[in-house]
């Protein structure tokens, strides 16, 4: 599980690939975020599940010995406090196999995310003002 994982055309095919405790992980991070972002949909995204609403929301992705999650940047300064026991970086967390995953911290930080992608979408349809 080094991460050297066949490429895979969807998030089940990319959940098959791993032994079944890990499976486990990554469908009850799946099942998490659709519950917290319905309207988003799933794709493969740089070889990662991704979830997507007007943008790129979060990735996750399975490793020897941790869960890699990456909300971006944005999303990770939003939930600094509770996202500094874990190691990462600026658009990376790493949460470790041998603790609990945070699901209801990985649901908070996708809605976040919904939000601020839509905001985004929201102001780039708003009509310019003459100035």
């Amino acid at each position: 599980m080094e991460n050297k994982q066949p490429i895979s055309n969807s998030i089940d095919e990319y959940i098959a690939a791993f032994p079944a405790e890990i499976q486990q992980i990554l469908s009850q991070i799946r099942a998490t975020i659709h519950s917290a972002v319905p309207d988003a949909t799933e794709k493969i995204s740089y070889g990662m599940p991704t979830f997507y609403l007007q943008g790129n929301l979060v990735h996750f992705a399975a490793f020897k010995n941790h869960i890699g999650f990456y909300p971006t940047p944005g999303g990770i300064e939003e939930f600094q406090s509770e996202l500094a026991q874990y190691e990462g970086s600026k658009g990376t967390v790493r949460f470790p196999l041998n603790q609990p995953i945070p699901l209801d911290l990985f649901a908070r930080i996708a809605r976040y995310r919904a939000s601020q992608n839509q905001q985004k979408a929201a102001a780039k349809k708003a009509p310019k003002k003459a100035g």
